[in-house]
């Protein structure tokens, strides 16, 4: 597999995905997440050491670091799980109790940064400061990406949402 960053966006100088075509196939481009809708996958064409055809996987990741991190642990992680023949590729999810209110303006599915604890035998998610795609700390402070559906305009403080735990912080007992 190969993965790229940055280049397949729309600006002048996202060449990724035009390259891509060119020598290969373009399979998908963007997806319906916050953050991360750039997304390119495709197969480039090469050749093995006895001089087959062969289909190499490509995916091109955002160049924005925080859309990066965010579609590596969505795309990337879980196929490279299942190309190492691993059996659960799933990191674990759990419904926790918002305490920040959260708006969904955007038409795609949200993931936003978060804090999740446990207490008194519930889990409780609140975000990490604020979720723009350039704030780095809002993905280091974060342990969760709490998931808001694209049909959901928004969140209250007190409704429950599912939390994509991650690793990168203070692990919670599951």
């Amino acid at each position: 597999m190969v993965l790229t960053t940055g280049g397949v966006s729309m600006g002048d100088y996202d060449m990724v995905k035009d390259i891509l075509a060119r020598d290969g196939r373009i399979v998908f481009w963007q997806v319906r997440v916050k953050p991360g809708k750039p997304l390119a996958f495709g197969k480039i064409r090469g050749v093995d050491k006895k001089g087959r055809e062969k289909s190499i996987p490509h995916l091109g990741l955002p160049g924005n670091a925080v859309s990066c991190m965010v579609s590596f642990e969505l795309f990337v992680r879980p196929a490279l799980l299942k190309m190492m023949g691993r059996k659960n590729l799933a990191k674990p999810v759990v419904t926790a109790i918002m305490e920040d209110n959260v708006k969904n303006d955007a038409g795609r599915r949200l993931y936003d940064r978060a804090i999740i604890e446990k207490h008194d035998g519930h889990y409780y998610a609140r975000l990490t400061g604020p979720q723009g795609s350039g704030i780095l700390t809002s993905m280091a402070l974060a342990n969760g990406l709490v998931l808001i559906p694209e049909e959901k305009l928004a969140v209250n403080k007190g409704d429950t949402v599912q939390a994509l735990m991650l690793d990168w912080n203070e692990e919670v007992n599951i």
